[in-house]
């Protein structure tokens, strides 16, 4: 990959991730959780299997490696993504549902360290540190604990997501190496499916093919479970656990900057000072050590 291509593929990655509120928020309202989710990797899946065919992809040869993409794959896209829905959609404001998903570059790090013995020296520690900080600055003129949705139940939905995917990217980084990136996508969203279709038994509401609900599914579908998905997955594959984690720090302030503009959400100045400090973090965990 050209090195322009390959220093601009954090940011590009960061934009994509971000928009992915956009299509949930259109969505939301013609389906229930699971079955959204459901859908979306039941498109994703074929379509990413012929595109890795198509490429003459290197596909897992081992049970054991088909089980170990399987398995981030039911952590990754089927637990994070089912619980933080399902907590969105039984009332957790969207805000309060970041503020808990912010803490994923820590813990990220935490598993790193406990588990691939990555060393994090002070400058990863004050980074992250100083990253919390600033994402809270930006989240907290939506948080609402007085909400009703505001319960035991959503926060422990979003408790389990956000640990799921930070253990997820971890045991990516320690189990699979050595298949090519498509053909264990492909195993991951089947992992995925395993996880969110029993769930949609559970569901009463049925889906309500708007115009808005086919434009969001097909956003997610094509920007967030193929292409932010395959970013995520080689920026893994490149970069240590903790750095590639602290890109999820600037997640929210493109959120809140693209709301300003599609929304008309205000930004207050403590939310303009959270950014400037993410911006920082994100910087000093990213910065080469210098030999």
């Amino acid at each position: 990959m050209p090195r322009s291509l390959l220093s601009a593929t954090p940011l590009l990655f960061v934009l994509l991730w971000s928009t992915g509120f956009i299509g949930s928020k259109l969505g939301a309202p013609y389906a229930p959780p699971m079955m959204f989710l459901t859908l979306r990797f039941l498109i994703v899946l074929p379509l990413i299997a012929m595109i890795a065919l198509a490429m003459k992809g290197r596909w897992p040869k081992s049970k054991a490696m088909i089980f170990h993409c399987i398995v981030i794959g039911a952590l990754i896209h089927g637990v994070y993504l089912g619980c933080v829905f399902w907590a969105i959609d039984n009332g957790m404001p969207a805000g309060m549902s970041a503020v808990v998903v912010g803490l994923q570059p820590v813990i990220s790090a935490l598993f790193a360290a406990l588990l691939l013995r990555e060393s994090i020296g002070m400058r990863h520690v004050s980074g992250l540190l100083l990253g919390l900080v600033g994402v809270f600055l930006v989240l907290a003129p939506g948080a609402d604990f007085s909400q009703p949705g505001v319960q035991v139940a959503t926060i422990a939905a979003v408790a389990l997501a956000v640990t799921a995917i930070s253990f997820g990217t971890v045991y990516q980084k320690r189990f699979v190496h050595e298949t090519d990136l498509l053909p264990a996508t492909t195993w991951q969203y089947v992992g995925a499916v395993l996880v969110t279709l029993p769930l949609t038994f559970l569901e009463t509401r049925s889906v309500e093919w708007s115009g808005e609900f086919i434009f969001a599914l097909g956003w997610l579908v094509l920007v967030l479970s193929i292409g932010a998905i395959l970013l995520l997955m080689f920026l893994i594959r490149k970069g240590a656990v903790s750095e590639v984690a602290s890109l999820f720090y600037l997640v929210p302030v493109a959120t809140s900057i693209e709301s300003y503009f599609l929304f008309g959400e205000t930004l207050v100045l403590s939310q303009i000072s959270g950014m400037i400090l993410v911006a920082l973090a994100v910087v000093l965990i990213r910065r080469k050590a210098r030999v």
